[in-house]
């Protein structure tokens, strides 16, 4: 029997527990196929056994996979309105006993941008984030909190000012104060268990590459993830179709609220 994409997805399931089958088939087959061909294997069997056999080309594949796209400050409407009304709303219903999950954080920006907004209203020791994501690399690069001067292009300069040293001519590190913050966990979405307890949930621009059915999976389990009233926010090319079944209700554009 010819080896294709569904012997593909079973062997890469075994491998390294992301199941492709809860990804839209048609945009993810084509962009492992468009990786195969630039590292220059033949099909989907000799790829696979490649990455078998290189842990380097396993951990190329995952980071490919889990397209790691991020930048501090990203649709930063988005982010004057968690500012102007979601942070006076988690302090309305949880006072200063805020717990904020950054599910897929990919390499660390959007979580460490919580934490710096989130600093003009709380003392730093009060504010708790777990950040998560299926990718041990942007995790690491995440710990390590250097960035280029390109990723923070839409940071207001307030927030490059107050919490960056300037590392050389192109990158910055943040500081120890705001990383402290932040702690950083590796989390798949469709496969390991969810956390409890949280305030507000902020998972952004990741889900538009889940089936539909994966979605909705995702959505509910956020939803028991979070407190009465917690907040889930999302990313700018997102909505929840099924929100009132799933359990929430909006609260602003790309903020919803649990019912």
């Amino acid at each position: 029997m010819a080896y294709g994409y569904e012997e593909f997805k079973r062997d890469v399931y075994k491998l390294t527990n992301i199941n492709l089958s809860l990804y839209k088939e048609r945009q993810m087959k084509r962009r492992i196929e468009s990786l195969i061909t630039r590292k220059g294997f033949d099909g989907f069997e000799s790829f696979f056994q490649g990455m078998k056999q290189d842990d380097v080309l396993l951990r190329t594949f995952v980071g490919y996979l889990t397209i790691n796209v991020s930048q501090f400050y990203r649709n930063p409407m988005q982010w004057e309105h968690f500012e102007q009304i979601i942070i006076p709303y988690l302090k309305e219903h949880y006072g200063d006993n805020i717990t904020i999950w950054s599910a897929a954080c990919s390499t660390g920006d959007e979580p460490y941008t919580i934490a710096m907004i989130m600093s003009k209203y709380f003392s730093l020791d009060k504010i708790k984030i777990t950040a998560t994501d299926i990718d041990d690399d942007v995790l690491a690069f995440a710990d390590a909190g250097i960035y280029s001067a390109k990723s923070l292009v839409d940071l207001p300069k307030e927030y490059l000012n107050a919490h960056f040293s300037k590392v050389d001519d192109k990158n910055y590190a943040i500081s120890d104060k705001i990383k402290k913050c932040v702690t950083f966990k590796k989390h798949n979405l469709l496969e390991d268990k969810y956390f409890t307890n949280m305030s507000m949930i902020v998972c952004r621009n990741v889900v538009i590459y889940f089936t539909d059915e994966a979605k909705d999976k995702v959505y509910k389990q956020f939803h028991d993830s979070l407190r009465k009233d917690g907040i889930l926010f999302i990313g700018s090319t997102e909505q929840i179709l099924r929100a009132k079944e799933l359990g929430f209700e909006t609260l602003k554009t790309f903020f919803y609220k649990k019912k």
